[in-house]
């Protein structure tokens, strides 16, 4: 066992002398020691809870005759982060939480992980721990949050934030606002839609790193804390067996989680995390490869903010197993992969069904032939910028109108708000990449705004920041290169038409090459805007967008 190292020998007494202060006795130190890596917090409401999933998970490793040992990483909520400076510090601490596992696990030679994350950038930042570590390892998450009601309507965060918009436009009222705001979130878990946290956690399940259920099964549901227990039992079984990460998370393993992304219409930011997972795996992940998956690939779910049904919706609808029967009868899925499970993708779907096609459209009747994701590309964007079309009106599928140009969240964000942008607008946005930023912040606030005051169908924007899941309409984000490192976005000026064809994956600043090379030429690059910590650390050193905004 890799933790004998610690443990075993005349020279290890010292160290046993350690374990021993802690109160483990020898046969707790002869076991397998697993690490229990933890990312329980007070601040996150998918991760207030995380402590009964801990307990579960170190009952299912004793169950199976290991030593479960605890320690923890930190998180940011992103809704709590969002419209202000802690926005910056997001995107940012997926890197803190893969070096710290990294450095954790690796100081203390344990012979196995069981990673419980739940929101946002905790669960890529473990799953590039996972993959960089290399040793078995099992992903439980803490669970969705259940969809809230307001009335006779269901509710989520998006509904709070597109509600800031509608007060401001005169549409709601504010004691709507406060009425709204005592239910929408009426339980811990991970938000309740198809945002970048449960679409990172139905995307683990899906590369085999989490059991069936992990994206699904609510927070508050007895199945959850069962699916721990599982959890802590399969650690052990993949211990015994020599499955290692890697064997898991392969090129073909990922080609399926591009898949169901396609299917599911999840978050932009998966787009983001899973070239960045993938290049700590080993694997190469191009923005190519995704729009030629999304080509092939039906939307089968609509769920918020794309449609009114929500992740509780999707797990009685037969969950992540029964999205992936569904694209398997379509021969879009590699089912000879192994899983945490101890079996192939194919043989844990071999049960599934699909029992709410109103919830989970039937691979042959589909919301659309196409993905959820496209990556678009043009002058304006050569290395590529990223849309979430299933969340797009029809009618702004393609558009063209004349460039609103901001350097900031915030100059956006209060022209919205004093009624400035007017239909037929594109909004550029600029100067929040990952080096610009620092951080690339989301613009969720900017995005709902827009739509409280019902200008999600006639305005388009585009960034070099990113979005939250919850965003809808045409909001491309990922602009590569991103204006800090002198990219075209950065040569838009006020008024250039820019013409956008999502389905052809196509967007064109209407500039002519001697124009833009003119413009490149006068173009300084702007001073940082952080000089000090660990921002202006990781504006240093990050890549682009398209790159996954990994650190060099």
């Amino acid at each position: 066992m890799k933790s004998d190292r610690t443990k075993q020998g005349i020279e290890r007494a010292p160290h046993r002398s350690l374990f021993r202060a802690m109160g483990y006795t020898d046969e707790e130190m002869n076991r397998p020691i697993i690490g229990i890596v933890n990312s329980k917090n007070e601040i996150i409401p998918g991760h207030i809870h995380l402590d009964t999933i801990v307990d579960a998970v170190k009952a299912g490793v004793r169950m199976a005759g290991g030593t479960p040992m605890e320690f923890s990483v930190p998180g940011v909520c992103d809704g709590i982060a969002m419209n202000h400076e802690g926005m910056k510090y997001s995107l940012v601490t997926r890197e803190l939480i893969a070096d710290s596992i990294e450095c954790v696990a690796t100081a203390h030679a344990f012979d196995a992980l069981v990673m419980i994350p739940n929101c946002d950038k905790i669960v890529p930042g473990m799953l590039m721990a996972a993959a960089r570590i290399n040793v078995p390892t099992v992903f439980v998450s803490g669970g969705p949050m259940l969809a809230g009601k307001y009335g006779d309507k269901r509710l989520s965060l998006t509904n709070m934030f597109e509600a800031v918009g509608a007060v401001a436009a005169g549409k709601m009222s504010v004691e709507e606002v406060d009425a709204m705001e005592q239910c929408a979130c009426p339980t811990c878990g991970s938000c309740s839609g198809m945002f970048t946290a449960n679409s990172m956690n139905c995307v683990t399940e899906v590369l085999g790193m989490g059991l069936p259920g992990n994206g699904t099964i609510p927070a508050v549901y007895s199945a959850r804390i069962a699916l721990a227990k599982k959890a802590g039992m399969a650690v052990m079984d993949m211990l015994e067996k020599g499955i290692c990460a890697r064997d898991i998370m392969s090129e073909k393993a990922f080609e399926n989680a591009l898949a169901a992304d396609m299917a599911l219409g999840c978050s932009t930011n998966t787009i983001l995390h899973l070239p960045a997972i993938a290049h700590e795996a080993g694997v190469s992940l191009d923005l190519a490869k995704i729009n030629k998956i999304s080509e092939r690939t039906p939307n089968l779910c609509r769920l918020a903010p794309a449609g009114d049904s929500f992740i509780e919706d999707l797990e009685a609808a037969g969950g992540i197993q029964a999205v992936l029967a569904e694209l398997a009868k379509k021969n879009l899925l590699h089912t000879d992969l192994p899983t945490v499970t101890g079996k192939t993708v194919g043989e844990n779907i071999a049960r599934a069904v699909n029992r709410n096609p109103a919830v989970l459209r039937p691979s042959d009747n589909p919301w659309s032939e196409t993905g959820g994701i496209a990556v678009l590309f043009g002058n304006l964007a050569p290395n590529g910028c990223v849309v979430k079309r299933s969340a797009v009106a029809s009618e702004m599928m393609k558009h063209s109108g004349p460039a609103r140009v901001f350097d900031s969240e915030e100059a956006t964000f209060a022209e919205i708000q004093k009624g400035g942008i007017k239909p037929d607008d594109v909004i550029v946005i600029r100067y929040e990449g990952p080096r610009g930023g620092p951080g690339m912040r989301e613009m969720l606030s900017v995005t709902a705004a827009l739509a409280g005051r019902g200008l999600d169908k006639q305005v388009a924007l585009i960034t070099d920041g990113r979005f939250s899941g919850a965003t809808r309409g045409a909001s491309i984000g990922h602009c590569s290169p991103e204006a800090a490192v002198g990219g075209p976005i950065a040569l838009v000026r006020e008024g250039d038409r820019i013409s956008i064809d999502i389905n052809a994956y196509s967007v064109h600043l209407e500039v002519s090459d001697a124009e833009l090379a003119s413009r490149k030429a006068a173009w300084q690059s702007p001073p940082p805007k952080v000089t000090h910590g660990y921002l202006a650390r990781y504006a240093r050193m990050v890549s682009s967008a398209d790159k996954g905004a990994v650190l060099s």
